[in-house]
């Protein structure tokens, strides 16, 4: 595995741990974390980097890195509206080649000018890579929520899953209690990508959703 130079080499490697993605039991696909305040080939991202993995198939020698912008107040708020806040997050996948990090695809979503609490975050242990259908091209999976709202209620979810650069969403809200004995929420759909999808793709996105399901404050 080439880096820049043969220093940054070395510390990767210190750094740096294997694991792998083996949530419900799938053939794991063996990554490795990189040091997140350390990418490598000059890669560049906007927001806080919260994940940063490396790995192999066929299609060559991957990265992905996630971020995070955290709440911020647009500079263009002025006078009323200066307590309008703004949230981003961003994934980015690459290639490597000739010792090079080429972009393949961006995935962006955003809450703009909310006067009420906001997030547009990363869900916790969702950043996943398989080869469900073992064709030796990874699918890239992103799980993610964002909200402006000042109750309780459901955030909006997303799944968002890459096989080359093939596309898949799933989209709809977490599960929120409102009441003792009432919830709401937690309903979601399928883009048509994804609805003609093979069927490990389908069943893995249910239970990927379904594991993540509850509204939790941290």
């Amino acid at each position: 595995m080439k880096t820049n130079s043969k220093p940054y080499q070395t510390l990767i490697f210190a750094l740096t741990f294997l694991f792998s993605t083996s949530l419900f039991g799938q053939t794991p696909v063996k990554l490795t974390k990189l040091d997140i305040n350390k990418l490598p080939f000059n890669i560049k991202v906007q927001g806080k980097v919260q994940n940063a993995v490396r790995w192999t198939d066929s299609s060559g020698d991957n990265i992905v890195v996630t971020s995070e912008t955290g709440k911020y107040i647009s500079k263009k708020a002025k006078g009323d509206d200066e307590d309008l806040a703004n949230a981003e997050l961003f994934a980015y996948r690459y290639i490597v080649a000739n010792n090079e990090a080429q972009q393949t695809w961006k995935v962006y979503d955003f809450i703009k000018d909310c006067p009420l609490d906001l997030e547009a975050t990363f869900i916790k242990n969702t950043l996943q890579v398989t080869d469900l259908n073992k064709d030796g091209v990874s699918e890239i999976w992103l799980m993610y929520k964002t909200v402006c709202h000042g109750d309780v209620s459901p955030y909006d979810m997303k799944i968002i899953m890459y096989q080359g650069q093939q596309k898949y969403a799933m989209r709809g809200r977490n599960k929120a209690k409102i009441t003792e004995k009432e919830f709401e929420g937690g309903e979601y759909k399928l883009d048509p990508a994804f609805s003609n999808a093979p069927k490990e793709f389908i069943d893995f996105a249910k239970k990927l959703w379904n594991k993540n399901i509850m509204q939790t404050f941290e």
